[in-house]
């Protein structure tokens, strides 16, 4: 369950990812490959003083039993999980990685920041409260 304290923290890691986004996509601009952008914001996050985990392993569970895994491309302060893209226009397939992702970290808060236009696109997603 979320504090308020909780969910201040979330709101300043995610403000933080996306100013980064925003300064690496003004310095590179679109056209890279996605693991170019990876490995910008995760320069940017770290000058920023932000832990940033790249690639980071994420097991799936299904009755007890691991049934698969899964990578991140980033999980920043250990608390905001961030999905990359490079694409010319984000999808609903996107946001339901990034929520399988918060589902199984158990994360609550996600970005899916889409390098692929001359704008960036930024998504944020939030996990379902539980039942």
């Amino acid at each position: 369950m979320n504090t308020d304290e909780n969910l201040k923290g979330e709101k300043t890691v995610t403000e933080a990812v996306i100013g980064a986004a925003f300064d690496v996509a003004n310095a590179l601009g679109c056209g890279f490959l996605e693991k170019v952008y990876e490995n910008a914001l995760a320069v940017e996050l770290r000058r920023r003083r932000h832990t940033v985990d790249q690639q980071k392993e994420i097991q799936v569970w299904y009755k007890g039993e691991v049934v698969g895994f899964y990578m991140a491309d980033l999980v920043v302060d250990d608390t905001v999980v961030v999905e990359l893209k490079a694409v010319g226009a984000l999808d609903r397939m996107h946001r339901a990685q990034c929520l399988n992702y918060l589902r199984a970290t158990r994360k609550e808060t996600g970005l899916v920041i889409n390098f692929g236009r001359p704008r960036l696109e930024v998504q944020r997603v939030l996990a379902a409260a539980p039942t």
